[in-house]
């Protein structure tokens, strides 16, 4: 837990998004006063500003980090209509004004935008160098690098129009050959009569077009945040949606209901859990690497956790306040946990006991590690 008075000191205004990179070990800020920050956590869990540089003419709303197989590389939209590809150089001088010996440079800046360029993700890396984009215009853009090792050469792949303002969106990170390319997408339009801010678009191999397959129709408020869990060999998807309360939905795949021409399937839809534990408007949802322990975060000043026991019910496990410290048995607003219409296995009983960890012994010497 790094220290957050000092974190919000570095940034002259408003802190937008944190994004820490694939291991970890590095995290990246961006705020209103239009400059990203990289920190760099040191062997005794101090983090360290080691870069920091203007990046838009606006304010920056997200920042995000590509798979370091493709190198040190992130990706920033901003309120000034563009998205932007930075990558860095170690060993450089640094220009004017700058820290540390660690220097960014600007590969490439996305114009497309007529609007505020409102999220920006990178794909899966499966499928290469992708990145998309949503902008308050509606329409979502997906770009590709041809060239991995040539970051200053994008181009646009494809372009969906979208009927409402678009907020937040997130790429599914499955890796299994069984599901298509997935994008959900999230509005934060604020007419209610609009219908569903939530949709679900599936990439088409054999007709090469992204399609819309679904629209949430449950959540009508607007969506501050949206997020697929890490699949590891679940047969169903889980997405974490920030709105006025925290929901978790469960999307599951007909496979008896394909689309013979695009080759896609429909997603059976549900509830699994919905919390209204911050008791305010959530902002950002955030899941861990195995995809296990949700956390949110809002109006509140806390970050709440959230976990899934053996029976599929999700439960409050951990509070935590804006300054790292714990929140210790503190009474939960009204929370609703489904378990997917699972019979209640024996063992239900024992779920809610508290686990205890002992320490059986210590290993000093990496060979006495058994490698299986």
């Amino acid at each position: 837990m790094f220290e957050a008075q000092e974190i919000n000191a570095e940034h002259k205004d408003l802190i937008h998004d944190v994004a820490y990179d694939f291991y970890g070990e590095r995290m990246a800020t961006c705020s209103s006063d239009q400059y990203v920050k990289v920190w760099d956590q040191t062997s005794d869990g101090k983090w360290n500003l080691t870069s920091s540089w203007k990046a838009h003419s606006g304010s920056v709303w997200k920042v995000t980090w590509a798979h370091p197989e493709f190198g040190q590389v992130l990706a920033t939209c901003s309120f000034d209509r563009t998205a932007a590809v930075w990558e860095e150089l170690v060993g450089e001088t640094p220009g004017p004004g700058e820290r540390g010996t660690r220097h960014w440079v600007r590969r490439t800046n996305l114009v497309d935008s007529r609007t505020s360029v409102t999220d920006v993700k990178f794909g899966p890396r499966t499928q290469g160098l992708q990145l998309a984009t949503c902008s308050a215009d509606g329409i979502i853009r997906i770009y590709e690098a041809p060239d991995v090792m040539n970051l200053s050469q994008w181009t646009l792949q494809h372009e969906i129009q979208c009927k409402l303002s678009c907020s937040c969106l997130s790429w599914n990170p499955s890796l299994s050959k069984n599901h298509p390319l997935m994008l959900a997408v999230g509005s934060d339009d604020n007419n209610p009569s609009n219908g569903g801010k939530i949709f679900i678009y599936e990439y088409s191999d054999n007709i090469r077009r992204w399609m819309k397959t679904e629209t949430i129709s449950s959540v009508t408020e607007a969506v501050h945040d949206i997020s697929f869990s890490p699949n590891l060999g679940r047969s169903f998807h889980l997405l974490a949606v920030a709105t006025k309360d925290l929901r978790i939905l469960s999307l599951s795949p007909i496979a008896d209901n394909a689309n013979v021409q695009s080759g896609l399937y429909k997603l059976d839809i549900q509830t699994a859990a919905q919390f209204d534990d911050h008791g305010c408007m959530v902002w950002r949802v955030c899941w861990n690497i195995t995809g296990t322990i949700l956390a949110s975060s809002g109006d509140d000043g806390c970050v709440r956790m959230f976990k899934m026991n053996c029976i599929n019910a999700w439960k409050p496990v951990a509070v935590l306040k804006g300054d790292g410290s714990h929140v210790a048995n503190e009474g939960h607003r009204s929370s609703v946990c489904s378990a997917a219409s699972l019979p209640t296995p024996p063992v239900a009983a024992v779920v809610s006991q508290t686990a205890r960890y002992i320490k059986l012994g210590t290993i000093s010497q990496s060979r006495e590690v058994p490698w299986h």
